[in-house]
This record gives C-alpha cells, structure tokens and sequence, in this order.
C-alpha cells in the first residue's frame, strides 16, 4: 500500500514552501530530491513485482501507474546519460549545458521514483539506443523531441489513472519539468518553435500506456506487461 495522507500532507506543505524559495531555474532540479522526500516516505510494503513470461508486471493501481512513469523516466536518463558518452561533433558548450542539466533532471526523476516503489519497482530495464545517430547533432535533438514529446503525453494519459491527490500533484509538477524540455529541445532545433506540437486545440497530446509502449518499445528490450494497469 502506497497511501499515508498525515506524512504525505505534512510533506507536501514542506516541499511547497520550499519551492517557492527557489529560483524557476533552480526549481527544475529541485523537484527530483523534493518528490523523492514525499515517494519514500509513503512507500511501505516490501514485496517485489513478479517477473512471469508475459514479461515484468508493472503492477496494477497508483503502483503500476508509478512504475509506468519509472519506465519512462529509465529510458530519458539512459538517452541523456548516453549523450554525454560521445557528445557530437561540433556541440556548443551552450548546448551541452542545457542537455547536461535535462540528463540530471531526468536521473533525479529516475531516482525518486525509484525510491519511492521500494521494492516495488520494476527492475533496471535492458535498453537498446542502436537506431539513434549519437554522433549527429540532428539524430540526438530530433531523438530528444521525440522523448520529450513522448514523455509528455505519457503524464497527461496517466493522469487521470491515478487515485491519490499527492500523487498527482506530483505527478504534474513533473510533467511542467517535462514539457519545458521538450520547450528547450525545439528551440535549440529551430529557435522560435517552442511552443510547436500542440494539437488542434491547444494542448499538448495525451497517449494511453499501449500508445506510448508501442512508440517506447522499440528501445525497450527487457519484455514488460501493462495489461494490470488501471484503463482509461
């Protein structure tokens, strides 16, 4: 069981007061350690989701929801922790900057949620980066919009599957992070452009967990089941 509203609530006002303390900047990193507080103090229970041959169950209710989101944030710090490995030709120190501090907003991301399952989470996923060009100024911006892009539909669908209130506040406070990133990406490809890949009413798009798996999956190789995921 995830739930603990006295600890959760008192957490939670701290986490705000704090956050109104720091910079817009400083606020992007600030949120990783902040939610990370609040995740692992309501995380309790100690037993770890099964792996069967239908893959590894991400589990079912506010959990499955949070290893859904703990899935996606591994793949985001894998791709941003890789690009540092090799950075491309010709990348400006400006540049670099702006996606070293994208790759520490996704590990902090990462971490939390992590901390927050416990035992709980999903296991370390196996990842396949092969069809990306790393040393492509083009291949690793156009391939950091399509994760940023993604990761953002992916809150704004799962959203409305989750049950707990805190959970969600959180949950959108990561998602403003997100859809700055994807605000930053665009810029760097084409300045002016932040604000493109709307839908036809304004607002950012929204996928399903199917819909995002089948997009996400082809990096993914570690077999996962989102059959216990709560529908839409």
């Amino acid at each position: 069981m995830l739930t603990n509203n006295s600890s959760n609530k008192e957490l939670l006002e701290v986490a705000e007061s704090n956050f109104k303390n720091v910079s817009r900047r400083n606020f992007l990193g600030y949120i990783g350690g902040a939610s990370a507080l609040l995740f692992t103090a309501a995380a309790c229970k100690k037993d770890e989701m099964p792996a069967t041959n239908n893959g590894v169950d991400l589990g079912s209710g506010d959990v499955g929801v949070l290893n859904y989101a703990y899935a996606l944030e591994q793949i985001e710090a894998a791709f941003y922790t890789k690009i540092f490995e090799s950075p491309y030709s010709g990348i400006s120190a400006s540049e670099s900057a702006l996606l070293g501090d994208i790759r520490d907003h996704e590990v902090a991301h990462r971490e939390f949620f992590k901390a927050a399952l416990a035992a709980k989470a999903i296991p370390k996923l196996e990842l396949d980066f092969s069809t990306i060009n790393f040393g492509s100024r083009d291949g690793v911006l156009g391939a950091a919009k399509a994760f940023e892009d993604l990761g953002v539909s992916a809150y704004n669908g799962a959203g409305k599957l989750i049950t707990s209130p805190d959970y969600l506040l959180l949950a959108g406070k990561i998602v403003s992070v997100e859809a700055r990133h994807a605000a930053f990406i665009r810029d760097l490809i084409m300045p002016g452009t932040f604000a493109d890949g709307l839908d036809a009413n304004g607002l950012d798009m929204s996928r399903s967990p199917s819909e995002v798996f089948a997009i996400a999956g082809t990096y993914v190789k570690t077999k996962l089941n989102i059959s216990n995921l709560p529908k839409n």
